[in-house]
């Protein structure tokens, strides 16, 4: 029996979330009290994690409501922890970043229905601070934070056994999908890569903003929403205006994220929200894509 003639197909059926790790339930009982402090969501979050997937939350004073929520570990004591708000009338994601080793936490706000001009547009926005603890004061004043240390870089990420993009992190505020000196595809490239390559044509170019956050030594989240594909593509390219972020440990050379948007399939808009996990292959590109300008930039 050949069994990637037999399984191979059913994996890659589970497209980008084929090498998402298992669940994480370590949190499961635990209070955080987390102090945002620094950046335009700052507040007193309040998070229980009452259950394996069940949690109830409280930003800024407001009346405790419960999420169905996921969580992936990035390392020993690094975790990525994500839920939807339900019962808005534009969904949002709320994600954290909680580092136990420094007892500091990173929280990303996403959410549509911001821009008036393009509904299905996802803002971005962040939150750093600390966990609290009672009876002992943090007196650290260091934050994870904004960086330009991922600039330079170019990588592949390996999301499949038939299914990778390269990503080009050639600016502090922008990346763009490169393609490799030598591209081989496996024959199982599914059509519907096929069909995105192709839309990617008509663009300008793949360039969309970026946030890079340093973490730790070696560790970064990188949170990426594709607006420009929205903006000129809409329905036809399907994905509207998905969000996504990663929580990239390089000592590793692995990440865990999620995606959170729409997708419209045959008229009919559906809710997005998966986890990711991949992992990277060094890869080389021709210099243009660090060089080119951004088209979307005066």
């Amino acid at each position: 029996m050949n069994l990637i003639e037999k399984y191979g197909p059913i994996a890659g059926k589970k497209s980008i979330n084929q090498y998402c790790p298992p669940k994480c339930f370590e949190l499961e009982g635990k209070e955080f009290r987390f102090v945002l402090d620094t950046g335009e969501e700052a507040g007193e979050y309040l998070l229980k994690v009452t259950g394996k997937t069940e949690l109830e939350w409280s930003f800024r004073g407001s009346p405790m409501k419960k999420e169905t929520y996921e969580c992936r570990k990035s390392d020993d004591l690094t975790y990525l922890l994500t839920y939807v708000i339900d019962g808005t009338d534009h969904k949002e994601n709320h994600t954290f970043v909680i580092d136990l080793e420094q007892e500091l936490v990173t929280f990303l706000l996403c959410k549509a229905g911001e821009n008036p001009y393009y509904p299905y547009i996802i803002e971005t926005h962040f939150g750093f601070g600390y966990i609290a603890f009672e009876g002992r004061e943090h007196t650290d004043l260091k934050r994870h934070g904004f960086t330009a240390d991922v600039a330079g870089t170019c990588v592949r990420w390996v999301y499949g056994h038939n299914l990778s993009t390269v990503h080009v992190y050639h600016d502090p505020h922008w990346y763009r999908i490169g393609y490799p000196k030598n591209r081989i595809d496996t024959k199982e490239v599914p059509d519907a890569t096929k069909r995105i390559r192709a839309l990617m044509q008509e663009m300008p170019s793949s360039d969309e903003q970026a946030y890079y956050i340093k973490i730790k030594e070696a560790m970064y989240l990188v949170s990426v929403t594709e607006q420009n594909l929205e903006k000129l593509l809409a329905e036809r390219f399907g994905f509207r205006s998905d969000t996504l972020c990663f929580l990239d440990n390089w000592d590793r050379m692995y990440s865990v994220g999620r995606a959170f948007g729409k997708r419209t399939i045959d008229g009919e808009d559906q809710d997005l929200f998966i986890m990711i996990g991949k992992y990277g292959v060094p890869e080389e590109v021709e210099d243009r894509f660090f060089t080119d300008p951004i088209p979307y930039l005066v």
